[in-house]
């Protein structure tokens, strides 16, 4: 989700060069201002990062956060912003994500440490620059060295580490439901199967009686057929008849 190529770079430094002349020339923007801000395009991009949405300093105390809070949330407020109403829902919803993450410590501490990610990566690619310049004989200024384009660097690249999490968070996300469906079609495979057994061993004992009555019927059937067959009769002598002279 990271901006691609000159086109992506040219979006972000004309969406980062307008946020920061509206800040400088405001410090408190106006509602519809705030509903631009965390709706334009690519929205779902900037608003990875907390600290951004609430336009607040990472080291900034609970007070402050809290106090920042209201003061971003009544702007956006639907209530406040009765001509844009679904898009101040919005805008409302992204700061109040946006606060409820800052107010957990393990979610604090996870966009602290991508927005001090930010800054190293930018620090050391300074560095590996001033070494390629250095060893070309060449001046070991950089861009980054101006404070201002070490903060947009460190900006973009914060976004850029943000959009990788979230990407891989939601690759998670989809393994974990495909795989928690595979459990339950196995799941719902064996209680199928165990419903079949049960049924046809119900089937068997309830049926039991009736085998038991037709192999007994059976074998009497066949003992009868078997007494008449070895019966024997005793027959009468013949009679001889005498011979007269």
């Amino acid at each position: 989700m990271a901006a691609g190529g000159s086109g992506g770079d040219e979006a972000f430094q004309t969406f980062y060069t307008e946020v920061k002349q509206i800040e400088k020339r405001d410090s408190v923007l106006t509602s519809k201002q705030q509903i631009d801000r965390l709706l334009r395009p690519g929205s779902s991009y900037f608003n990875l990062n907390p600290f951004e949405v609430l336009q607040i300093d990472p080291e900034a105390t609970d007070e402050e956060l809290k106090k920042r809070f209201r003061q971003l949330s009544i702007l956006v407020h639907p209530d406040k912003n009765q001509d844009d109403v679904d898009r101040a829902q919005l805008a409302f919803e992204a700061v109040d994500k946006a606060y409820k993450m800052l107010l957990e410590p393990e979610h604090k501490k996870k966009a602290l440490d991508v927005i001090h990610a930010g800054k190293e990566y930018v620090e050391h690619m300074m560095s590996q620059k001033k070494k390629q310049l250095k060893k070309d004989g060449k001046p070991i200024d950089v861009e980054e060295d101006d404070p201002e384009m070490f903060r947009q660097a460190v900006y973009k690249q914060t976004m850029k580490l943000f959009a990788e999490l979230e990407i891989k968070r939601k690759e998670r996300e989809a393994k974990d439901m495909h795989e928690r469906k595979r459990q339950r079609e196995e799941e719902i495979e064996t209680q199928e199967r165990a419903k079949r057994e049960r049924e046809w061993q119900k089937n068997f004992e309830e049926t039991r009686d009736g085998r038991v009555d037709s192999w007994r019927s059976f074998q009497a059937k066949g003992k009868t057929k078997k007494e008449k067959k070895n019966r024997t009769f005793l027959k009468p002598p013949k009679v001889k008849m005498e011979q007269r002279e």
